[in-house]
């Protein structure tokens, strides 16, 4: 069973009352009333991150992760609380030395500031995050409509490049190295664009599980589908480099998640303003795709007009 099996038979039913709860479909707990938006995560060593011999940026990684999923919905992120459950080698004073000064970093860099959390022994490493804001709107998945854009901002695929070369899967010269490293640890939040998603968001989500896994939870309650060219989906100029170097295919770099980039709809009578405040904030957004109707298969394309078969998606956990 996958975690999305869970969630439906076991407990979106219990917020049948609750349409603040936004039947477990989506990142974020939302109040209109309150103006109050939460979002949950936990984080496990071994699963969510390698190892903790670099504390003060997995910290960095799992904070921004957590912020990414307000950010997404137009939210900014304002308060945050913070469980770990570890032991005296995963907590020594050393170690929390380096936790406290990147949460320090971070909450100046996000302007946020932790409030609470709980700490607990365990031989196995946990962090759990809840972060909150306060808005009366938020942008919401399953929104899409009929012959959208699809848009992703920053490069994708990046984070993943790095994640194997500290498993030591893949070896580069050291400043690529240091290039895909930097970028899985410490992901580009795009928080300038939490104050304008909204003049042209029709429905979004970050980037977590995987490009492709996260544009079908983005959509998955709706009677839509999907055409994405290959071609457009951006990727950095290390990447492009290490693509032709190494021979490797552009669809298989893509897809495996950690990028918390975001990935949105918009009406085509939008572009000119996304490319607008593309230009005004200095961030890379780009036309990706485009949402068809159900009588279209949903489909990945590549530069020659071939429809591609992908057999990873993106992340789920099984239980």
């Amino acid at each position: 069973m996958h975690e999305f099996d869970l969630i439906k038979d076991y407990f979106s039913k219990l917020t049948k009352n609750n349409k603040s709860a936004l039947n477990l479909n989506d990142d974020v707990f939302f109040d209109k009333s309150k103006e109050l938006v939460i979002s949950l995560d936990t984080y496990n060593e071994g699963i969510h991150f390698p190892n903790f011999d670099k504390a003060s940026l997995v910290i960095k990684k799992i904070l921004r992760a957590s912020i990414s999923d307000l950010v997404c919905k137009g939210v900014k992120p304002k308060y945050y609380f913070m469980s770990g459950s570890g032991n005296k080698k995963t907590f020594s004073r050393n170690k929390l030395k380096e936790i406290a000064k990147s949460l320090s970093e971070e909450q100046k860099k996000y302007d946020i500031q932790l409030c609470g959390g709980d700490t607990t022994f365990s031989n196995k490493l946990t962090f759990s995050i809840t972060v909150i804001g306060f808005s009366n709107k938020i942008i919401f998945r399953n929104k899409a409509k009929i012959n959208d854009d699809i848009y992703v901002t920053g490069d994708i695929g990046d984070s993943y490049i790095g994640l194997n070369i500290i498993k030591k899967k893949i070896n580069l010269k050291k400043n690529q190295n240091s290039y895909f490293i930097d970028k899985y640890y410490k992901p580009d939040i795009q928080i300038k664009l939490v104050e304008e998603l909204f003049k042209f968001s029709n429905s979004s989500i970050d980037i977590s599980d995987g490009l492709f896994a996260d544009l079908e939870k983005l959509i998955n309650d709706q009677k839509v589908s999907y055409k994405i060219h290959l071609n457009n989906v951006p990727i950095s100029k290390p990447m492009g480099k290490l693509l032709y170097d190494r021979k490797l295919k552009k669809i298989k770099t893509i897809s495996n998640g950690d990028d918390y980039q975001i990935l949105f709809t918009a009406s085509k009578n939008k572009s000119r303003i996304i490319k607008a405040i593309s230009k005004k904030l200095k961030i890379k957004i780009t036309k990706i795709g485009e949402i068809l109707s159900p009588s279209n298969k949903s489909s990945i394309i590549d530069e020659k007009g071939k429809i591609l078969k992908v057999n990873n998606k993106g992340y789920l956990h099984h239980f």
